[in-house]
């Protein structure tokens, strides 16, 4: 049974997260427009980073406090669920608009990113060498967006951002400073509550923490990611619902992981099953987002229900798996076999589909 506290934990760590980068945001974004900083580069950086920080704060305490499983499935299991849970159900709430830079730069970058962090990994541990690496890329990364959003001064994009940053801009010198100090006290606090919680959760119900990681915490350090993104879809606002998890997805990955190899006592430990099942089915759900992108530039509704009954059946196998029971090497196989296949094929036949009336009309 999960304790009163163990449930409290687990409650007002996720609150904590959420308020805390909302303040952070909040503060940072009115303190770069006071700089003169356009909002475009408030967007591409601060408010970007902003979404990312629970992962980035869960992770690096849970390293410092060398609970390596939860800080590697907290970024795996957060990427998986960013595509499968949070594209899924913003599909459903509207069909997801799909820009073409999407399909031609950031989700082959997700996936060649997605590729470098388990070749860092098939070692068996992240090094402090590795997070170098990684924040050196997300460096390159940051520069390169903000020369290309120059270079194209897209109206719109700058309109969108504009738009992010827009509840920032009446806030003064000294809230803006309150807002960023409670932000990462909040963060801080948040972690280690979710931590903690995530621990005890895991020994009451004898299940890995790294179970705990992919699934729990994963869940819970996307709700910032779950939220912007359904109620873009629902205000008509589709492009940044996709977008978002794609971004979040490569700072997930380059933020998360790099920062937490970093300040990491030891070397951060990567157990078999992550680098046998969890990292390639992080790679998989990154690669069906070409297939999908790609079909007509539009994530149906059926699509998003596709993705959303994936992540109820990869949860469901952790938890058989994790419980050993009698129908997981069952369900496995089914997976393996039958599923995935199917569905590899359906994705093929309406991709070549759509290129054939493309290519006709």
């Amino acid at each position: 049974m999960i304790s009163l506290l163990t449930a409290a934990l687990l409650v007002f760590g996720f609150m904590a997260l959420v308020i805390g980068a909302e303040g952070l945001v909040r503060g940072a974004s009115s303190l770069a427009l006071r700089a003169g900083i356009s909002p475009l580069v408030i967007g591409l950086t601060v408010v970007a980073f902003g979404t990312s920080a629970p992962e980035v704060a869960v992770s690096l305490g849970a390293a410092w406090q060398n609970q390596g499983d939860i800080a590697i499935g907290n970024v795996v299991g957060s990427n998986i669920f960013n595509v499968l849970v949070v594209l899924g159900l913003s599909a459903l709430a509207a069909p997801l608009v799909v820009q073409q830079q999407l399909v031609r730069q950031d989700v082959p970058l997700m996936i060649v990113l997605s590729l470098l962090a388990w070749g860092l990994a098939l070692d068996g541990q992240f090094e402090r060498l590795d997070g170098v690496l990684l924040i050196a890329i997300l460096v390159f990364y940051l520069g390169f967006l903000l020369r290309q959003s120059r270079r194209e001064n897209n109206a719109e994009v700058q309109a969108e951002y504009e738009h992010e940053v827009e509840s920032a801009k009446g806030t003064g010198w000294i809230a803006s400073l309150l807002f960023i100090a409670g932000g990462l006290a909040l963060l801080v606090l948040g972690a280690n509550w979710l931590v903690e919680g995530a621990v005890q959760l895991a020994r009451a119900f004898g299940i890995s923490e790294l179970v705990i990681g992919l699934t729990v915490v994963a869940a819970g350090t996307s709700l910032p990611e779950l939220a912007t993104s359904v109620m873009a879809a629902i205000r008509g606002e589709r492009d940044i619902a996709v977008g978002n998890v794609v971004g979040s997805n490569i700072f997930n990955l380059l933020s998360v992981l790099g920062i937490a190899s970093l300040v990491s006592p030891d070397a951060i430990a990567v157990k078999e099953s992550v680098l046998h099942f969890d990292f390639p089915v992080a790679i998989a759900v990154a690669l069906a987002c070409l297939p999908i992108f790609v079909t007509g530039h539009l994530v149906a509704r059926w699509e998003g229900a596709l993705l959303f009954g994936y992540y109820i059946l990869y949860t469901a196998w952790l938890f058989l798996d994790a419980t050993d029971h009698q129908f997981s090497d069952g369900f496995s196989n089914a997976m393996l076999y039958f599923v995935m296949p199917l569905t590899a094929v359906t994705l093929a036949v309406v991709s070549v589909r759509e290129w054939q009336a493309h290519r006709q009309a």
